[in-house]
């Protein structure tokens, strides 16, 4: 008697061994065994079809007489098959789905270069004889914003006041000049914007506009970031683009 354990239920074969023509009466039964079969299978239980197929066929073509196989745990052992064949063909769906969506994200990004995007920052790129801009949302009941550009070495540049639009960002732009007038040199400042709330001075975090070179996805989190003038300033976080 051998036993045979298709998605690891149990059913019975039965292994004959051919009778001596020379001896009278009939054959006799030689028992054999073998290991169970769900030994050799992964630990995820997996089987292909046609392996399955294969397994049900050898099974219903050596079962015991008297002993069949219980037509319950076969009709079990097909529901079984066919519940990990849906899983197999969810889980490459949703593979195909992700590599789409991956697809769809880097070609919105390359659609990006060579555009200026806004994004929240502090530190922009000045141009020889360009200019930095900007935007910043200025909070309930500000009268007054100061924008204030900083160099390298944390050395006030310039600095200029604009009236708080009434609702949504406030839009600026530094020209790239000194406070003596004359044309700062090109390179990375620092850009500080503060709102006269009453008689308090607060703090507020600017947006700088800057220049999309180059897009990269990470391959961990799949996330598509925008290599720009200002640095890498992730999609998700682009308020306007120009």
């Amino acid at each position: 008697m051998t036993s045979i354990h298709p998605l690891g239920l149990l059913t019975h074969v039965h292994a004959v061994a051919p009778g001596n023509p020379g001896a009278s009466g009939a054959g006799t039964a030689a028992p054999t065994s073998s290991g169970s079969i769900s030994d050799s299978l992964p630990a995820n239980m997996q089987i292909s079809q046609a392996g399955f197929l294969r397994l049900i066929s050898t099974q219903m073509s050596n079962q015991d007489p008297l002993n069949p196989s219980d037509p319950t745990q076969f009709l079990a052992q097909v529901e079984g098959l066919s519940e990990v064949s849906s899983l197999q063909s969810l889980q490459s769906s949703m593979a195909g789905l992700a590599s789409g969506l991956q697809a769809s994200q880097v070609i919105s990004g390359t659609s990006l270069l060579g555009h200026s995007v806004l994004a929240p920052g502090s530190t922009g790129t000045l141009e020889s004889g360009g200019t930095v801009s900007g935007a910043v949302s200025a909070p309930t009941g500000a009268s007054e914003l100061t924008v204030s550009v900083t160099n390298a070495n944390g050395t006030l540049v310039d600095a200029f006041t604009l009236a708080p639009q009434g609702s949504g960002y406030t839009p600026f732009t530094w020209n790239g000049t000194t406070t003596q007038g004359t044309a700062a040199p090109a390179g990375q400042y620092t850009v500080q914007v503060t709102a006269a709330v009453g008689n308090t001075a607060q703090s507020v975090s600017p947006l700088l506009y800057s220049k999309v070179n180059s897009v990269t996805l990470d391959p961990s989190t799949h996330a598509l970031a925008l290599n720009t003038s200002n640095g890498t300033v992730a999609l998700s976080s682009i308020v306007n683009i120009q």
